[in-house]
């Protein structure tokens, strides 16, 4: 007979598998999330939401699971990982660069890319609303030593080639080395504008003649690539590293490929690892970007028309401005005076009607007005429909004041 300790162990443990188990199986036995239904952690279909705060709040559809279930492992951080390999191979031969490094997040890609070009003390010239400046935490600073030299942004993400070159510093032990030019492609605040290649060809160059780095933070660069009709490798041409994200519009659940040389991927191997950034069998992680590149890249073109397709539906709504669209992303703004209510209560009011979006209160260039500007980023779990009932959310709401 059990002692009465171990069917008090035996009960815990049955209890523990009671309520673990339903999750563990859900890990590759949930139902096809590519439905708008379940875009929320399998919300119940009375519960349905519409989650358009970013192209991150995808969740693996059932391929890329049995791709995950499927992947042959090993130990990455002793390079035994074979799907490990073929992601970053195949992505850098993709990018047209010689190796790749797989790391957790668009975040440590950037950070370890510029721990790779970087010493103390250099400095990098990047437009002052890029991500790496605006929403990295400082960490080439904070970590690295590394200080930020920032120039504006012009509406389409680009800078002035004349701002990036006036701020290169001269060669005075005063100053900071002037290291590399970072890039964003898509640009976030630009509204998911695409780079011109011309402008990418011109910094790229431009920094090869003065000898220095050009990286690009290239965290929806398959959106650019699918918009503008131009490959991954004439795109990178004049680029020497870039950061892919394969959790945004690729619909990976975790996981970015930093590309470049082989002299730089050893060092960014080596950046990896003092940053934490070793996986052992992460396979089962690279799997899905395998997946990703077969099934979810060129479907881009469908987020793209859904986005265009909102922003035109919504232009009609009182108060509300935005600019043209090109890819995912729908930055709009909202005149809180002009519609009678503030920007807490017009989220509150699309939460209230199941839509899910992002924003922030801003001052006008002329300080004479405050505006809520709002993003909307459409992804593979949205459909027409969806953007139908978005739009009408967001009329009811303004309605409502």
């Amino acid at each position: 007979m059990m002692s009465s300790a171990a069917k008090r162990i035996a009960t815990r443990y049955r209890r523990l598998y009671c309520t673990t188990s339903p999750l563990l199986k859900s890990i590759f036995q949930r139902p096809d999330l590519s439905s708008r239904s379940r875009h929320l952690c399998g919300s119940s279909e009375s519960k349905r939401r519409i989650d358009v705060r970013s192209d991150t709040v995808t969740v693996p559809t059932d391929g890329m699971r049995q791709a995950m279930f499927n992947a042959k492992v090993g130990d990455d951080v002793l390079g035994e990982d074979p799907t490990v390999h073929a992601l970053q191979d195949r992505v850098a031969h993709m990018c047209g660069k010689e190796a790749g490094l797989f790391v957790t997040s668009g975040t440590m890609g950037n950070l370890i890319a510029l721990a790779s070009h970087c010493g103390r003390g250099d400095e990098i010239i990047l437009g002052q609303g890029q991500h790496i400046f605006k929403y990295e935490g400082g960490g080439a600073s904070a970590l690295l030593g590394v200080s930020y030299a920032t120039v504006p942004n012009n509406a389409d993400g680009t800078m002035q080639l004349h701002d990036v070159r006036s701020a290169v510093r001269d060669d005075d032990p005063h100053y900071p080395i002037t290291k590399a030019v970072c890039l964003e492609n898509t640009h976030n605040t630009g509204g998911g504008r695409v780079l011109p290649q011309a402008f990418i060809d011109s910094v790229g160059t431009w920094c090869h003649a003065h000898r220095l780095i050009c990286h690009m933070d290239g965290a929806r660069i398959f959106n650019a690539v699918v918009a503008s009709g131009t490959s991954l490798s004439r795109m990178l041409e004049h680029v020497d590293s870039i950061s892919i994200c394969l959790s945004k519009g690729l619909g990976c659940p975790v996981g970015s490929v930093i590309v470049g040389s082989k002299e730089f991927i050893a060092r960014s191997l080596r950046a990896r690892k003092m940053l934490g950034g070793g996986m052992r069998q992460a396979g089962v992680l690279a799997a899905c970007g395998l997946y990703a590149l077969d099934h979810n890249v060129e479907r881009m073109a469908e987020d793209h028309a859904r986005a265009k397709s909102l922003a035109a539906k919504i232009r009609a709504l009182p108060g509300i401005t935005l600019s043209d669209i090109e890819t995912n992303i729908v930055y709009f703004d909202v005149d809180t005076d002009a519609i009678g209510m503030d920007s807490g209560s017009f989220v509150a009011g699309l939460q209230s009607r199941g839509v899910d979006i992002l924003g922030s209160m801003y001052a006008t260039a002329d300080g004479t007005k405050n505006l809520f500007r709002a993003r909307a980023v459409v992804h593979l779990h949205i459909t027409d429909e969806d953007i139908d009932m978005i739009v009408s959310a967001m009329a009811s709401t303004i309605a409502s004041a």
